[in-house]
């Protein structure tokens, strides 16, 4: 058995993942090697399994990305899944479909109603690590940064700012082989003031969490939505829910990260094991 795991050149050494992914693969006597996806030397076709992990620069180059992605057998997760959620407009899918999301408006211009809110996050649709992303006390900022994003070709979603976030952070739900696998507590990452975000997510803490019974709910129905919109029947090799509580103290989805999410395996109390164990049954 042998199995790619999938990086860009520079994230290799970042992603805490990848040491735990091959030393699982070690211990079970499994061929895995770490490969990078634009790297023109690599045979995909000799591998059992190619899975996409820490790709972290392809929203600057999503087109070839995708391309790449249709032209390798054995893709996890599959070229489909990664073309419908690089773009963040399948949250409209995913909100018809009945999963509460986090109030979302897509490409405000001055004037625009922005709800009743005091803060609102700005961000474009294709993006990673929270780049070109702000957090702002102002609706001329909002508009500002919405029309940047537009001039550049982009399309913008404006968000109300969740307080609970401050102190409670998100919560990231993680999924290996279709079955609930663990939880994390991701802190504060925005802070009020500081400009449109360039860096990834250097500083932010990772925790365990347990989550509720809600968040499991609103996590495996936005998991079952995901594969209805697809038009697939089995589960996907990997998945991220990423839910915030709303102020009525409900879960809220948002993000569904189906592409190259972290899967925060260090904090995860054998996720290593059981994402190989998810990649043996498929091979």
């Amino acid at each position: 058995m042998s199995i790619a795991f999938v990086s860009t050149s520079w994230a290799i050494e970042l992603d805490p993942d990848l040491p735990l992914l091959l030393d699982a693969a070690g211990r079970r006597g499994i061929d895995a090697e770490i490969t990078v996806w634009d790297d023109p030397a690599v045979d995909w076709s000799a591998y059992d399994a190619v899975v996409v992990r820490s790709c972290w620069d392809y929203f600057t180059r999503r087109e070839e990305f995708l391309a790449w992605a249709a032209s390798v057998p054995r893709l996890h997760n599959s070229h489909e899944v990664l073309a419908w959620n690089t773009d963040k407009v399948y949250l409209r899918q995913i909100e018809a479909a009945g999963v509460p999301i986090i109030e979302t408006r897509w490409d405000v211009a001055p004037g625009d109603d922005l709800g009743d809110h005091t803060e609102w996050v700005v961000k474009p649709t294709i993006s990673a690590g929270s780049r070109d992303t702000a957090r702002w006390g102002s609706p001329d900022d909002v508009y500002a940064h919405s029309a940047e994003l537009v001039a550049a070709g982009r399309t913008s979603m404006t968000q109300p700012y969740i307080s609970s976030v401050d102190d409670e952070g998100e919560t990231a739900m993680l999924f290996l082989g279709g079955e609930f696998s663990h939880a994390i507590r991701k802190g504060q990452l925005l802070h009020r003031g500081e400009g449109v975000r360039q860096d990834r997510d250097s500083r932010e803490s990772i925790d365990p969490r347990t989550p509720s019974d809600a968040q499991l709910e609103v996590s495996t129905a936005a998991l079952a939505a995901a594969r209805d919109i697809l038009g697939f029947t089995e589960p996907l090799l990997y998945a991220r829910v990423d839910l915030v509580t709303a102020d009525d103290g409900a879960p809220v989805l948002i993000e569904l990260e189906l592409a190259e999410p972290s899967l925060f395996l260090p904090q995860s109390g054998g996720g290593a094991d059981r994402l190989l164990d998810a990649i043996a049954a498929r091979i």
